[in-house]
């Protein structure tokens, strides 16, 4: 039986022609299949279905989610990474324990992400926060005690923030990952003219965001992405604490900011 399938220019060019035509008549697709987004049943034979193509070094993996929780699109992931994508693809349960830090970005650097509500002109936004565990050299160059890592975010388009008084701006091409109710990526532009997006950062085992701040990303469908160097937040036990924490790295000139729209729910 046809299938009501969205299969998109990219994933189509991992897959090929002929097993994406095979997805779009129903042979090698499921009928019934939990949303790799909002984990809720859906049906490729009455509702609008993405395909998601998640792709590591020499694994790929095809998932399915409602159209209206994810585009059709691939998402690169690190090999030894990907064992998390099949955890959320196929539902089974992740190793007891908490995640481990997560590698990528800017400089293979460790960075720490941490998550809050920040409240900016009187409303909530749902926020990430990020700072990496030590200073960033410039790719491609010796570390030298200095530390890139802003300059190479406002090169990329990232806004320095000296208060919190208004949201920043959409960055474009960039996109933060919420899928199965978790936080999976951070998402920047493909180089070399890959029309994809690659992952800037990637969490090791996808990671837990509260009700409220899920709950906040769905109403705004934007999430934004705070970066400081190292040394500037610290990991803070309370939103209040980390709203002070992000004024005074604002307030030094230790603060930039981006807005993205957030894939999934």
């Amino acid at each position: 039986m046809p299938r009501l399938l969205d299969v998109s220019n990219d994933v189509r060019a991992e897959i090929g022609d002929d097993e994406a035509d095979r997805l779009l008549t129903g042979d090698h697709t499921p009928g019934s299949y939990d949303c790799t987004s909002c984990r809720t049943p859906g049906d490729s034979a009455q509702e609008r279905t993405s395909t998601v193509l998640f792709v590591g070094d020499e694994t790929a993996v095809l998932a399915f989610a409602h159209a209206g929780c994810l585009p059709s699109q691939v998402v690169q992931v690190a090999e030894d990474q990907l064992q998390g994508a099949v955890r959320s693809v196929s539902g089974s349960p992740e190793p007891a324990g908490g995640a481990a830090p997560p590698e990528g970005g800017t400089a293979q650097a460790v960075l720490g992400v941490t998550s809050g509500l920040l409240l900016i002109a009187g409303e909530l936004h749902p926020t990430l926060v990020i700072e990496p565990t030590g200073p960033i050299a410039r790719p491609g160059t010796q570390p030298d005690g200095g530390d890139d890592f802003l300059p190479l975010l406002i090169e990329q388009g990232f806004m320095p923030v000296t208060e919190l008084t208004e949201a920043p701006r959409v960055l474009p091409g960039w996109s933060v990952l919420l899928a199965m109710g978790r936080l999976h990526a951070v998402l920047q532009p493909g180089t070399g003219g890959t029309p994809s997006q690659v992952a800037w950062w990637q969490a090791h085992q996808p990671l837990q965001v509260t009700d409220g701040w899920r709950a906040a990303a769905n109403k705004t469908h934007t999430v934004l992405v705070c970066a400081a160097p190292v040394g500037s937040i610290g990991r803070q036990p309370r939103e209040d604490l980390l709203r002070d924490a992000l004024d005074k790295a604002a307030a030094n000139g230790r603060l930039v900011a981006a807005a993205m729209p957030l894939a999934g729910t």
